[in-house]
């Protein structure tokens, strides 16, 4: 005779190790996935002229060619007023609603999710514009409501995004975004050029210092996240070039400097709208060892580079890895490469569209 509770007992076991095996097959399937390599696209400091505008939008389509999981825009997307006061035949006016969106039908050309952290062009320099009045704060706030629809990307294929405008306490700044992909985290902040907007007006200075706050905050958030989730690495993207060189030291300074003839390093330097940045960045650094890439653009000038000294041991963090991406006159984007498989996780290769390259 059959025992039932010895058949029963099998059974159980024979469930339990099929659960187990199934539960081990969904943890190796969700590490391949997590250690899957992906690229995205970096680029910034476009449409400062009519022709420059061209170039952006064969840009936008050599992107779609190419196999992306997302683009990132690091901001100034018109020139600010002052090339359009001197040539408004060659300059779109910049700072009205619609400047702003003839980029945004632009942008959602794009294949590819596209995101945006504003530049100063795009907000702060529009008390520049003599041809009409542009208040700075009411750009903002309509660059805000265009370029930033809530839960999701731009683009003809969006992707999800979180916002710090989900804290109350942080209700405004709906362009600080947040996401994941195959376990890396990324950040927008929004701080800008033109030394952060600080050092104008007391008004300007009042909204420097909200914003500065906010994103402070959401860095630290980053790297808090990051740590929670066991990210294999984290991205920081920006507009600004916030100056890492002003925090080396002395030593550092005067061995860079001497490498140019009649140029000496400032001796007394003033505080600085991106000061907050640089200390926030430096200390978290302190405790986080996983690969970081800086994104911004600005100046300009393409170049990868270490620059983030470490305040404990006076050198170069060294996974710590600043990149800037092309700027007008130089229409061409960044392809990033991200594989958990490399120590360094992330390779950038400068991708030239032949048909904007100078003639």
């Amino acid at each position: 005779m059959i025992n039932p509770r010895v058949v029963g007992t099998r059974r159980f076991r024979g469930l339990a190790v099929v659960a187990v095996l199934a539960l081990a097959a969904l943890v190796a399937c969700s590490r391949e996935t997590a250690a899957q390599k992906f690229q995205f696209a970096a680029i910034g400091d476009t449409g400062y002229s009519k022709k420059s505008e061209q170039e952006f939008a064969r840009m936008i389509g050599a992107m779609n060619r190419e196999d992306l999981a997302f683009v990132v825009h690091v901001g100034d997307i018109q020139a600010d007023p002052r090339p359009y006061e001197r040539n408004p035949d060659r300059v779109s006016m910049p700072c009205t609603e619609e400047s702003l969106r003839k980029v945004l039908a632009t942008f959602q050309t794009s294949s590819h999710p596209l995101i945006l952290t504003p530049g100063d062009n795009d907000w702060a320099d529009c008390h520049l514009l003599k041809a009409q009045k542009a208040d700075p704060l009411e750009q903002l706030a309509l660059v805000r409501t265009l370029f930033f629809p809530a839960g999701h990307s731009l683009g003809k294929r969006t992707m999800a995004v979180d916002s710090q405008s989900r804290d109350p306490a942080f209700g405004k700044f709906r362009e600080n975004l947040a996401w994941m992909i195959n376990g890396v985290t990324f950040a927008t902040m929004h701080f800008v050029g033109s030394n952060n907007n600080m050092g104008r007006t007391p008004e300007m200075d009042a909204e420097t210092a909200e914003r500065t706050a906010a994103n402070i905050a959401w860095l630290r958030k980053a790297f808090a996240d990051a740590k929670a989730r066991n990210s294999v690495g984290l991205v920081l993207i920006t507009q600004a070039n916030p100056g890492f060189e002003t925090h080396w030291t002395s030593s550092l300074k005067d061995r860079y400097f001497r490498l140019f003839p009649g140029v000496t390093p400032p001796k007394d330097e003033k505080p600085s709208g991106f000061d907050p940045l640089l200390n926030a960045l430096a200390e978290e650094m302190e405790t986080y060892d996983r690969p970081t890439l800086f994104v911004h653009g600005d100046t300009h000038i393409f170049h990868i580079s270490k620059p983030l000294i470490s305040k404990k041991t006076s050198r170069f963090v060294d996974h710590f890895t600043r990149l800037e991406v092309f700027g007008d006159p130089d229409s061409h984007w960044v392809r990033v490469t991200v594989d958990p498989a490399k120590a360094a996780l992330f390779t950038v290769e400068p991708e030239i569209v032949p048909e904007n390259r100078a003639r």
